[in-house]
């Protein structure tokens, strides 16, 4: 997610020249690139064509949680591919570039505190494994309080698969001939491929991948910017303007906590960490994972920071979300190192994209088709609806990013509706037992309100709708819950039955 202009210069703070790339020939370089990802992208679509057979996906369960037997690597590699698509490798990398590597501490850290917080809960939300997030609140708050979830749910993914596609879209661009919208046209090809036939076992196998190549990328690239092209560490550092050199980069504490709380909020109602923690074999397998993955982040969001905020330094006029991108674009690294950057960028895109479009999908079936509509559906129709579904949430989010970026824009909206709507009723599953149905329903409802009344405001007083939408959301989930509080006790444990669970599935 990139940053919100916020009034600040983005690329005038320093006089320095652009550093001078390699010499490697540009035809050269870009046969290269091209060549690298073409390979990827054909290695991709063997994976999905291999998990695609029948033997590896036959039932609804293997397609939403991958037969519950995926390696511990492949389970870490996949939290961290499914979370780190273009919000960081696009957005983390234009904050850096625009405020500086300390102040993409605040940025970033979302992530890894909401992994923490997740960390103390995987043995629980293991225990509950439910389809979706919305069936996780039915279980306590009751169908209503689903529905609205999942209708949240469902417009915040496919805006975010939309825009997975557009920001794909602009890697292909740099690498190849094909302008933006073409490149757009073969992440949605592919990223719908992934997600329609091997399911979770496809998208989790290619997520591993991905992530291996990004990290080794990433570390390897550090030494080169920061060492070779820029003189050294010291000389990084003393070519930073002095505000790049603070922590605050120049934002004052309400716009820094403003930037910190979408993606913490985002990453502890994630419908795709809840369901691949709910794939994991057991409660034990899948704390372990979110350890992992916790560790593995800061080997994407530490180099991120560092090679984005050293962009600026070498190429001070480039547009902040090409930051990352550009250093491998331009030739500031080897040929073949810059083609795999891109290339793994490129994948964790499509694996974050095919992860949120599977999972949008799962709220199609799960709480739309089978709870809402009460449509019973054996193993073998569940499937197919599923891969129905993908198709055409696929099909919506390519219309979004294509022709009405001004609808895609106020679905970025949904980064911060999901997180202080859903967030709150969520941890309270696990963490306050007198929340109730009625307080649950109208914290959600007036928080995804307040956010969209307020970004269609402009966010008055320079303040980050996440801060005024988030009080809300907390202050109402409390004083509506001791106000109407539910008949009997909660339940609070995950394992509970649903009393409106679909017998016949």
């Amino acid at each position: 997610m990139a940053p919100p202009d916020d009034g600040f210069p983005l690329a005038s703070r320093v006089t320095r020249p652009p550093g001078r790339p390699s010499t490697a020939p540009e035809a050269s370089m870009q046969t290269t690139h091209v060549l690298v990802l073409v390979l990827y992208l054909l290695l991709m679509v063997g994976i999905g064509a291999w998990f695609s057979r029948s033997k590896e996906v036959s039932t609804g369960d293997d397609f939403v949680f991958a037969g519950r037997n995926l390696p511990r690597p492949v389970m870490i590699g996949t939290l961290l591919a499914t979370w780190v698509g273009s919000g960081t490798i696009i957005g983390g990398a234009s904050f850096a570039y625009s405020y500086g590597p300390l102040a993409s501490i605040f940025f970033l850290a979302g992530t890894p505190v909401g992994i923490a917080v997740l960390y103390g809960l995987a043995s629980r939300i293991r225990q509950g494994a439910a389809y979706t997030v919305p069936e996780l609140l039915e279980r306590r708050y009751g169908v209503s309080v689903r529905m609205i979830a999942a209708v949240i749910t469902v417009l915040a993914y496919t805006g975010i698969t939309a825009y997975q596609f557009t920001g794909g879209g602009q890697i292909i661009s740099v690498i190849t001939p094909l302008s933006p919208e073409q490149g757009a046209v073969v992440v949605a090809l592919l990223v719908t491929f992934l997600a329609v036939g091997g399911g979770l076992k496809s998208v989790a196998w290619s997520d591993f991948l991905s992530a291996l190549i990004i990290v080794a990328c990433l570390l390897a690239a550090l030494p080169l910017v920061l060492g070779t092209d820029l003189g050294g560490v010291g000389e990084y550092w003393r070519d930073l303007p002095d505000d790049y050199r603070t922590l605050s980069g120049g934002l004052g504490a309400l716009q820094l906590l403003g930037y910190f709380l979408p993606l913490f909020l985002l990453i502890l109602a994630d419908q795709n960490m809840y369901q691949r923690l709910g794939a994991a074999r057991d409660g034990a397998e899948a704390r372990r994972s979110t350890g992992g993955f916790f560790l593995s982040s800061f080997l994407v969001t530490v180099p991120v920071a560092l090679l984005g905020s050293a962009a600026f330094v070498l190429m001070p006029g480039i547009e902040p979300d090409s930051a990352v991108l550009s250093l491998a674009g331009e030739g500031y690294l080897p040929v073949l190192m810059g083609g795999l950057l891109l290339a793994g960028a490129l994948a964790f895109i499509i694996t974050t994209g095919s992860s949120f479009l599977l999972s949008g999908a799962g709220n199609v079936v799960y709480d739309v088709t089978r709870r809402l509509l009460g449509v019973q559906m054996d193993d073998r129709r569940r499937l197919l609806v599923h891969r129905l579904a993908v198709l055409g949430i696929g099909a919506v989010a390519y219309v979004l990013g294509r022709f009405f970026p001004t609808v895609l824009e106020l679905q970025m909206y949904s980064y911060t509706v999901y997180g202080v709507a859903l967030a709150p009723p969520v941890l309270a599953i696990f963490l306050w037992r007198r929340a109730s149905k009625w307080g649950a329903l109208t914290a959600m409802l007036l928080s995804t309100v307040v956010t969209i009344v307020w970004e269609q405001l402009g966010q008055p007083y320079g303040v980050n709708s996440v801060l005024v939408s988030l009080p809300v959301s907390l202050v109402t989930l409390v004083a509506v819950s001791l106000v109407l509080p539910d008949s009997g006790v909660p339940r609070t444990e995950m394992a509970a039955d649903a009393e409106t669970a679909d017998p016949k599935d």
